[in-house]
């Protein structure tokens, strides 16, 4: 995932995980400004593709499994986290790409699936994102 990936992903882990962190007030007040909730939207939906790709790519490498199992699970979970942050995040701006009434109601109904995990994709985010940070700066 390399550096970059690991503070973008514990960045939308602590998004994420706000209410769990006690932030929710504080992050409320934070995202009434507009310019704040359009930001959240593209971060999410540049977030919810990347993921995506974490997973396809993750899959196509399930090689990795029998060399490194721990770092491929985490590439994985990233993916996964990614993904899901992204979707809630990012729902917005997904909906306006989304023109068929049919994939905005399975937007809707993948979000609503999603909410109740929030703060729990969040902190998982934010592990994955601060071991893959701690293994570049502590493994090489």
């Amino acid at each position: 995932m390399g550096l970059v990936g690991g503070i973008w992903l514990s960045v939308l882990g602590f998004l994420g995980a706000a209410e769990a962190f006690g932030q929710k007030d504080r992050l409320a007040s934070a995202t009434n400004n507009e310019s704040m909730i359009k930001f959240q939207g593209w971060f999410g939906a540049v977030s919810a593709i990347w993921g995506a790709w974490m997973i396809i790519s993750s899959i196509m490498n399930l090689g990795w499994v029998s060399v490194a199992p721990f770092w491929w699970t985490c590439f994985f979970a990233a993916g996964l986290c990614c993904t899901a942050l992204g979707l809630l995040f990012g729902v917005g701006v997904l909906k306006t790409f989304a023109k068929n009434p049919q994939a905005q109601a399975g937007l809707d109904a993948t979000i609503a699936k999603l909410t109740p995990y929030r703060s729990m994709f969040g902190i998982a985010s934010v592990v994955v994102g601060l071991l893959s940070i701690s293994s570049i700066i502590f493994l090489r």
